[in-house]
């Protein structure tokens, strides 16, 4: 087996936010024994609500926050376990596109400037040879090279964006991480940036970590997909089973909010409407951490963290309901939906 470009390991992300009135320390724990693998030339989509600690993780296997424990592997390099004076080096394997492309790009410098600048680190090439990098990657994100001497201001949201890819593949990372890459824009640029996504993907080889909210947008682009709820993966498979014949009630319940065009497809397919608000990462709940929001909960799920059974069609969902009252089998729980909506 070729080695994973990406391979995370019980991850652990907390934050000290202080103590209680009796001394004791309190922390929110965002991130919580997660595990992933991505490999070469991958794009795995990460999806969950808002909170959720998809972008933690992100930043995590980048090391620009300090994961709590765990280990995250780039390749053969042990990202975690090298100082941090030492990250810089392996900065040119590893990239990030950030979400807004209003901020994410420094509006004192010119285009040319923003993306030599990564050359000038991890590169020995002549200005020459930088020059015509910057005019060959523009041209490669769809924007003319006589761009290069504009500043950011000048740009289009969608422009923007193209930019902040150029910057993140100029050195053809291994890795690249997606943080929400097209939620800052209009639908029509979505498709545009997305199409560009895929072609550079195509030709440099680059993993991708895609970071979303949009089911649409990882669908298109995610071969496998990964579900978060309150700082754990609750489900992950192939996009085709998971959209399909989800195997854990909360992807279940984010699935069937897409909304249909055909109203009659809308109302067979079923809906699991969650209830409750999210809790707190500063007090999660025992067990199952769906559980207080989940219909189909039962004693065991406050009782025990459930274990993640394989699911028919590829994956793993952590669910007690393949084992546990209705017992799926490593089923779908679509056939729940259905007898809910027939009921």
């Amino acid at each position: 087996m070729t080695e994973p470009c990406l391979q995370v390991d019980d991850l652990h992300v907390k934050y000290d936010v202080g103590s209680t009135g009796f001394g004791r320390r309190r922390w929110l724990h965002a991130v919580n024994g997660v595990s992933l693998r991505i490999e070469p030339g991958e794009t795995l989509g990460l999806v969950g609500e808002s909170g959720s600690g998809k972008s933690t993780i992100g930043l995590a296997v980048l090391r620009l926050i300090e994961p709590f424990s765990g280990r995250v592997r780039l390749g053969g390099a042990d990202v975690t376990g090298i100082p941090r004076s030492g990250v810089r080096s392996l900065r040119r394997r590893m990239q990030m596109v950030f979400q807004d492309p209003y901020s994410s790009l420094n509006p004192s410098m010119t285009i040319e400037q923003l993306l030599q600048e990564p050359l000038q680190i991890h590169t020995d090439l002549s200005r020459g040879d930088r020059q015509a990098k910057v005019a060959q990657i523009l041209e490669a994100v769809g924007l003319h090279a006589g761009y290069a001497v504009r500043y950011p201001h000048e740009f289009s949201g969608g422009q923007r964006q193209r930019v902040a890819i150029a910057r993140a593949m100029i050195i053809r990372p291994e890795l690249v991480v997606l943080d929400e890459p097209v939620s800052a824009l209009d639908v029509s640029t979505q498709s545009q940036i997305l199409n560009l996504l895929k072609a550079i993907q195509d030709q440099s080889g680059s993993a991708f970590l895609l970071v979303a909210h949009d089911l649409a947008v990882v669908r298109l682009m995610s071969p496998r997909v990964a579900v978060m709820y309150l700082g754990e993966i609750v489900e992950e498979g192939p996009s085709g089973r998971v959209y399909d014949n989800p195997g854990h009630p909360y992807s279940a319940a984010l699935i069937s909010a897409i909304p249909f065009p055909d109203p009659v497809r809308q109302r067979a397919s079923g809906r699991l409407i969650l209830r409750g608000e999210l809790p707190s990462l500063l007090d999660p709940p025992s067990g199952c951490r769906f559980r207080t929001r989940c219909p189909f909960a039962m004693d065991i799920c406050a009782a025990e963290a459930p274990p993640r059974v394989p699911i028919e069609g590829g994956g793993v969902a952590a669910c007690h309901l393949h084992a546990h009252g209705p017992r799926l089998a490593g089923g779908s729980v679509r056939s729940l939906l259905t007898a809910r909506v027939l009921s």
